[in-house]
Formats: C-alpha cells, structure tokens, sequence
C-alpha cells in the first residue's frame, strides 16, 4: 500500500505531465469536486484569482495559455518537496504575451495539497509585478 507521500508525488507527477502537455480537462479531473485555489494577481488578468469548484479549473488554463504564444512558454521545475498530503514544487515560469510580444520570466512555487487521491488544494506564489508589467500598455 501507497503511502501518503507516495500518493500525493503520483498525483502531483500526473498533475505536471498533463500541464506540460496543455491538457486542461486531464488536469480538471485530478481534482476534488471542492477546492481551494488561489492565483494572485491584478483583475485585470481574468485567470486570476479564487476558485472553489473543479469546473472552474479548466476555464483557468484555456483563459491563460490563449494569452501567451503558443510554443513559446518555458517551465523549468527545479525542485519537488513532498511532506504526507503535501507537495511544493519550485520552479520558473517563461512567458511570451501574444498582445505585446513581452517575455517575462517568474521564480514560482506551487503548493498542492492532496487528500484521497485529489488535489484539494492549490496556490500559487509568484511574481505578480513582473505578470502585471508584462500586461501593462
């Protein structure tokens, strides 16, 4: 039998496997029906924000990755920390905006909590400045 470490690593892998191939509805069914998801960031980023419910997730990234050009955002993970239900992956983010051509790079760190076999949890902490800079006119 898994233990919980084990378990939420497995689901956290699948979690980035299917973000690395941009499949949203994969990345959807990997969460509970409830959640707690928070991405900082200003309103004038719409995949920003709260959310309670995992039909709200796919939206997320559909809305996000139609921002970027596609084939030009880079992850780099650099490191994955995993406690019982949860996990912290540290990393960088590259993007480019599709509206202004701007490239921005942001040291991130995810925090995943998984319970049962779902993801429950999920926040986010990044640059904010340097996503709202790479937005602004």
């Amino acid at each position: 039998m898994a233990t919980k470490s084990e378990t939420t690593r497995a689901v956290a892998e699948k979690f980035l496997d299917r973000l690395g191939a941009q499949d949203q509805d994969g990345i959807e069914e990997l969460f509970a029906p409830d959640i707690d998801w928070h991405v900082p960031g200003a309103e004038k980023l719409p995949w920003t924000g709260h959310r309670s419910r995992r039909e709200e997730i796919a939206p997320y990234f559909t809305t996000m990755w139609a921002v970027y050009v596609d084939g030009k955002s880079k992850v780099v993970m650099e490191r994955m920390i995993v406690e019982d239900e949860n996990v912290m992956i540290l990393g960088t983010f590259t993007h480019t905006v599709a509206e202004n051509g701007r490239e921005f790079t942001t040291p991130s760190a995810l925090h995943l909590v998984v319970e049962n076999g779902e993801i429950t949890r999920l926040h986010l902490y990044e640059d904010t400045l340097a996503v709202d800079n790479a937005f602004a006119p």
